[in-house]
């Protein structure tokens, strides 16, 4: 094999694994760090952090993988993602199976050096990492089990650095499921037309006409929690103004969602990283106010 097939098959990997996207990995990791910071009464240890920072890449990279493989009979049938390794014909199943195995067993390695409340939560949070692709196939609303899915780093944060699940981690859990129902709900709306076609069960589809009122309700709700998270947790006025910076680009999204277009709403999806980021600069300015 010469040297130009070896590189055209490491990018296939890297496409594979979405570090060519790294915005879904984002997505997964400000919440994570929420939890972190918020656990840590803001003064996280060094290690905690870079052993959530780098497990939430692998994690992202491996699920995309298995998603991959679980739709490899649809994805070449819809606009954005035929182009992806495997619909394309780049790499074989057993392969991308390969790859989300092998990056979940680093990320594995790297759970072993946290408590063991930690690492059996670790088992159920593989679990649900891996069946998620399988559950647009039935559930009408995969979304909300994304929201789940992707908001796992939060109970692993707290059982690692409190060796407890206390209420403000299924508090800051809701915030996240509605979060992630929001922007996975703009996903989805730029592949509605396909979706329908091809028969996948998206949000975008169940909800209808509704969508862009869903998406601004579980914007609301999860600003609604996360305000009384703060309250409860006395945080300082530096969090507040990181969830008025969230709630701007909220406003933000709705004019971008607001006539179903697919830039409109891939540019939506693609603008909540900064949602997060406002959000987890607000948590950590507000132990320093």
């Amino acid at each position: 094999m010469d040297l130009a097939a070896v590189a055209k098959r490491i990018d296939a990997y890297e496409r594979l694994a979405r570090l060519d996207k790294p915005v879904g990995a984002l997505l997964l990791l400000w919440p994570t760090l929420w939890a972190v910071w918020l656990a840590a009464g803001g003064r996280p240890a060094p290690d905690i952090v870079i052993i959530f920072v780098v497990g939430t890449f692998l994690m992202r990279s491996a699920g995309c993988a298995i998603n991959d493989y679980a739709d490899r009979d649809f994805d070449g049938r819809v606009e954005r993602t035929r182009g992806r390794p495997l619909a394309a014909g780049e790499i074989r199943p057993r392969e991308a199976l390969a790859v989300g195995a092998l990056l979940a067993a680093i990320a594995f390695g790297l759970v072993l050096f946290l408590n063991r409340f930690a690492i059996l939560l670790s088992f159920a949070a593989l679990a649900i990492a891996w069946t998620y692709p399988f559950a647009k196939r039935f559930f009408a609303l995969p979304q909300l089990y994304l929201g789940i899915a992707f908001g796992f780093g939060i109970p692993m944060a707290y059982a690692a650095i409190r060796d407890g699940l206390p209420w403000e981690c299924w508090a800051l859990l809701a915030a996240n499921v509605c979060y992630s129902f929001a922007y996975d709900t703009e996903y989805a709306m730029v592949d509605r037309d396909d979706d329908l076609r091809i028969g996948i069960h998206t949000s975008a589809i169940a909800l209808g006409r509704y969508d862009v009122a869903a998406v601004m309700a579980s914007y609301a709700l999860m600003l609604a929690i996360l305000a009384a998270l703060g309250l409860a947790l006395r945080l300082g006025w530096p969090y507040y103004a990181g969830l008025a910076a969230a709630a701007a680009m909220m406003l933000y999204h709705y004019f971008l969602i607001r006539e179903r277009t697919r830039a409109g709403c891939f540019s939506a999806f693609r603008h909540n990283n900064w949602v997060g980021a406002a959000i987890f600069a607000g948590i950590a300015a507000s132990y320093h106010a």
